[in-house]
């Protein structure tokens, strides 16, 4: 079973999804960004991504604000559908399964991280300069 949603869980998928994000739904990501975090934080599994969930939710809000506007679509849309991936308890791999219910939501911010890396350096780069 495990191995079968995990091949579910492909750059694929996430490409499909980010094709179908909307600028409302970056507004949604944001406005929920205190029970993400606290989700990320609290899932074992997910806990290393803490600090690049923060970062990630740094730029979505930049963004919404007009003041970091150098970023692909592609990338904002990338974050917003990570994101409301990891809030959705109910996605491929159900939250509340012990043990393998944020397999999923692991697998789509490590995918989601390996497209936008590039872009969340450029990101930190212009945030230290900001300082």
């Amino acid at each position: 079973m495990l191995s079968k949603k995990k091949k579910e869980i492909d750059e694929e998928y996430l490409k499909k999804g980010v094709a179908k994000v909307k600028d409302g739904d970056v507004e949604i990501a944001a406005k929920n960004q205190d029970t993400i975090e606290d989700k990320i934080v609290n899932a074992s599994a997910l806990r290393k991504y803490t600090e690049l969930g923060k970062l990630m939710f740094g730029m979505l809000q930049d963004y919404r604000k007009g003041v970091y506007s150098s970023v692909p679509w592609f990338t904002i849309a990338s974050i917003a559908f990570a994101l409301l991936y990891v809030l959705n308890p109910l996605d491929l791999m159900p939250d509340f399964i012990p043990g393998l219910g944020y397999v999923d939501d692991f697998a789509i911010l490590t995918i989601t991280l390996r497209f936008i890396e590039t872009d969340l350096h450029k990101y930190l780069d212009w945030k230290l300069e900001e300082e």
